[in-house]
């Protein structure tokens, strides 16, 4: 059995059981050594000499009551303890206090009886003597602040101690939030190079390593872009130079129309098949990286995505009447128009659903066709994949629709999931952030 589940799951909530449960132990640990030991010997050795003290007076008190009165004149004022003899016991008022004091107390003749006032808090100690001369029975009455036989100012340490730990505690607190958040503009920074947009206020902060690995996304966020820049360049320059033999073709052709028992129907649907296949290259490395990211209505742009697949299937769309939601329109829309393409291009009859769970847009378009073998989902979503034993081989087509759908989804920080229909075809579902934050899979 693994306790890691037991544990927070957050950097900072962890930091603080790092920072607290040691000084919470500390605290625990010293208090306890503290008043086990320290004060538990300073009261001893404090009620000892209470106890000789007061030995010493009630020896004097019955057998010699001129020293009895020097000593109670000259030493005990000087050590704050007040003593009276008086004829009759008072009242016996206050709390019992001073165990120490009470078993240090019961080796003498007679057991004391010991309280604590009420109204100032010193200690009061009746005993028993008898006069020496008139051998009368009198009761010696012995009163001295509680200091004297117990330490009262332990709490102050503990006082200081929890002051001085929740001060520890108050810094450790920001440089530990200084430390994390450093930890989350990392993250944030990268989630929004990874949509493919901007993040002009950050800048590497924190220690040493957060920034370390800070300039490493940065060095990785501009390899990438130059990458892809270089890879749009050749794709463009590759199409450009492609497009103008084809134009000279689609020329030839269109001169030789009148040619009398020459069939150019198949050759023109070769061109067209090849612009096509250059259009769909040229849209696959170039993608919508340079649009800007701004709030839209997705039911609106759904709308329009499908127009062209409606033309050659039955398509229904299940939707609120609005839903906004952060990103790229145009991007989207190409990421939806390929779906329900490839949806009329393999069926006549597809469905496309939109669901909004806890700021995530699922886009879900389904149709009735042969569908895709679960375990060629992988591989459908690759490029260039043309899974022809599964979808009809007669249809056109260079095999980027999902993988230019899927491109999409996680440059938006959302995910394409594909999975088997509820109409017996193909269910592609979109599942895209209503804002910045990046969906997870499930």
């Amino acid at each position: 059995m693994t306790f890691s589940r037991f544990f927070p799951r957050g950097y900072l909530v962890r930091s603080y059981l790092i920072v607290i449960m040691p000084i919470g132990l500390l605290i625990v640990a010293m208090t306890a050594m503290f008043f086990a030991s320290h004060v538990k010997e300073v009261n001893r050795r404090l009620a000892l000499s209470v106890g000789s003290e007061i030995e010493v007076l009630i020896n004097t008190a019955n057998t010699d009551r001129p020293l009895f009165e020097k000593i109670q004149d000259q030493y005990y004022k000087a050590a704050l303890m007040e003593t009276r003899i008086a004829s009759k016991a008072p009242d016996n008022e206050g709390n019992p206090c001073c165990e120490v004091l009470e078993d240090t107390l019961e080796t003498l003749p007679n057991h004391a009886e010991i309280t604590r006032m009420l109204d100032n808090g010193n200690v009061r100690i009746l005993y028993g003597v008898t006069h020496p001369v008139t051998g009368n029975a009198e009761t010696l009455i012995i009163e001295f602040p509680r200091k004297r036989v117990m330490m009262i100012t332990a709490h102050i340490f503990i006082f200081w101690t929890l002051v001085f730990s929740a001060l520890l505690l108050l810094l450790a607190h920001g440089f530990l939030r200084n430390h994390v958040r450093s930890i989350l503009n990392l993250a944030h920074a990268a989630d929004a190079f990874g949509r493919g947009e901007d993040a002009p206020d950050f800048k590497p902060s924190g220690a040493r390593e957060v920034r370390q690995a800070a300039r490493s996304v940065i060095r990785m966020r501009n390899r990438i872009r130059r990458y892809v820049d270089q890879r749009t360049q050749m794709l463009a320059g590759v199409s450009h130079d492609l497009r103008t033999p084809l134009t000279r073709l689609k020329l030839e052709l269109a001169l030789m129309k009148n040619i009398k028992g020459v069939d150019l129907t198949a050759a023109k649907a070769d061109i067209s098949e090849m612009e096509k296949m250059l259009e769909g290259y040229l849209a696959f490395a170039r993608g919508e990286g340079d649009e800007p990211t701004e709030e839209f209505d997705a039911v609106n742009l759904i709308q329009d995505a499908y127009l062209a697949a409606s033309t050659r299937a039955k398509v229904t769309l299940n939707a609120p009447e609005h839903l906004l939601m952060r990103g790229r329109p145009l991007a989207i829309k190409r990421a939806i128009s390929n779906l329900a393409n490839n949806a009329a291009d393999h069926a006549d009859i597809v469905y496309i659903h939109i669901t909004q769970t806890q700021g995530v847009v699922q886009i879900c378009v389904e149709d009735n066709g042969p569908g895709i073998d679960e375990d060629k989902y992988q591989e459908a979503m690759k490029p260039f994949g043309r899974l022809d034993p599964s979808r009809n081989q007669n249809k056109s087509g260079v095999g980027l629709g999902l993988s230019i759908s899927n491109d999409v989804a996680q440059a938006h920080g959302g995910f394409l999931r594909l999975d088997r229909s509820e109409l017996g075809g193909l269910s592609a579902t979109l599942n895209l952030p209503t804002s910045a934050q990046k969906a997870e899979p499930k």
